[in-house]
């Protein structure tokens, strides 16, 4: 072995070479203008390039003009610009058409494409480019296709590279079997979960009660003594009982000595919970933004993406206001209690809302939602009683089976940091494949 000199590679065998990318990868830039294809690509941190069609409810609307796109090739490596530095990058095995902010890298020696694959694949590459990555945000850092390029790789021979690349393929190929065995039984959880939130809020706990026709078809028979009620009828009766954040400009502008203020937006809701992670931005002073606070109680629903997701604001957060892509529900606590909402809100947790949304935007859930459709959606409304009963119930059984999954979610972290360390020790020779 020798010091390759580079920090994330270290040792390599002695007759490994180190060369630029550049001489093994070149960018292909060619516009789909005029069209040449409407096959829409979308890169998957899980499973490549893949058909748009086949990506499901994730991601972005796909562009209208198939002229906006780039082509992308079979036998082709395709990596997002902004997140290359996770691991979006993957091998094409498609024409088609991507998006503009993609690279597609075509390699000079077609035998070296799985080589090459797995070296984007290594995690401290990806972290090597990190020191060439440049933006304002985390989250819209970006690497240029020349710097990528720059950067140097350590090379077996092509025979070698062979024999590296069908190891990692068997072994990985392994892994991935067991990380979707794990991942399969976690969906099995989750639709057991929502069948026992989705009984609970549409029956009650009660099992001998009468039941009444809701006159809605997804939602079927009720206890008659429930009410079918629209959101609109459970809010605060403030003017702030529903209300989109600013848009436009109203979240920029002149900054002032206390203008820097805490905003909540998309980042906070996070599978049923509120996820703290908080961004402080210069803006105008708080008084002007007073009627988008964010208080303790308040329930903050994703307006743009896939629809659905909301989570209670806890009590200890810090001052701040709403995202211009969120919208703020403020309950009436004397009628509905947050935590009844959420169980029956949440498209995780209970199809109820969700299936109005769905209807109302025909099918289509990455359309942005509105104050006007949530204020109109469909809600189940027992007795606070009733209310407090099933939320106690579904805690401590819901409970049971999150603790479940959490453990199979980290058999499967497990799993992919193995993968991950496989790939690296052999695509820089620190194991020899015998």
């Amino acid at each position: 072995m020798k010091n390759s000199g580079i920090e994330w590679i270290g040792n390599i065998p002695d007759d490994w070479k180190l060369e630029s990318l550049k001489g093994h990868l070149e960018e292909v830039k060619e516009s789909n203008d005029p069209v040449q294809t409407t096959q829409v690509l979308s890169l998957t941190n899980k499973l490549g390039v893949i058909p748009y069609e086949e990506k499901g409810e994730q991601g972005n609307k796909a562009k209208e003009n198939y002229n906006e796109y780039k082509l992308a090739y079979p036998n082709t490596i395709v990596a997002n610009s902004m997140n290359i530095l996770i691991g979006s990058v993957g091998r094409c095995n498609y024409f088609g058409c991507v998006s503009p902010v993609y690279y597609v890298f075509k390699p000079k020696n077609e035998n070296e494409l799985k080589f090459l694959d797995y070296i984007f694949q290594s995690q401290p590459f990806q972290k090597e480019l990190r020191r060439y990555a440049k933006g304002i945000l985390e989250i819209r850092l970006r690497v240029s296709a020349s710097d990528i390029l720059r950067r140097q790789v350590a090379f077996p021979t092509i025979e070698k590279q062979k024999q590296i690349t069908a190891f990692i393929d068997e072994k990985c190929g392994k892994i991935d079997e067991l990380i979707a065995n794990q991942e399969k039984q976690i969906e099995k959880l989750k639709e057991y979960k929502q069948s026992v939130i989705t009984e609970a809020v549409t029956k009650g706990l009660d099992k001998s009660a009468p039941l009444k026709d809701s006159g809605i078809e997804w939602i079927g028979e009720i206890p008659e003594n429930y009410i079918i009620c629209k959101i609109k009828h459970i809010l605060d009766n403030s003017d702030f009982g529903i209300k989109c954040g600013p848009f436009g400009s109203a979240l920029t502008g002149k900054v002032v000595d206390n203008g820097s203020v805490l905003i909540y937006g998309q980042w906070n809701v996070v599978d049923g919970n509120f996820n703290k992670k908080r961004n402080t931005i210069a803006g105008k002073d708080f008084d002007d933004l007073s009627a988008y606070e964010v208080l303790p109680g308040d329930i903050l629903v994703s307006m743009m993406g896939t629809i659905g997701k909301c989570a209670i604001v806890p009590t200890d957060i810090s001052r701040g206001i709403m995202d211009s892509h969120i919208i703020k529900i403020r309950l009436n606590n004397n009628v509905v209690l947050h935590k009844f909402f959420e169980y029956q809100y949440d498209k995780d947790n209970s199809f109820i809302v969700y299936e109005y949304f769905k209807r109302v935007k025909k099918g289509f859930i990455m359309d942005g939602l509105n104050t006007t459709l949530i204020k109109n959606a469909f809600f189940i409304l027992p007795s606070l009683y009733e209310q407090q009963q099933i939320v106690d119930y579904l805690d401590e059984k819901c409970g049971k089976i999150d603790r479940l999954i959490a453990i199979k979610q980290e058999k499967i972290e497990k799993l992919q940091e193995y993968k991950k360390s496989l790939i690296y020790e052999y695509v820089t020779g620190k194991k020899e494949v015998v």
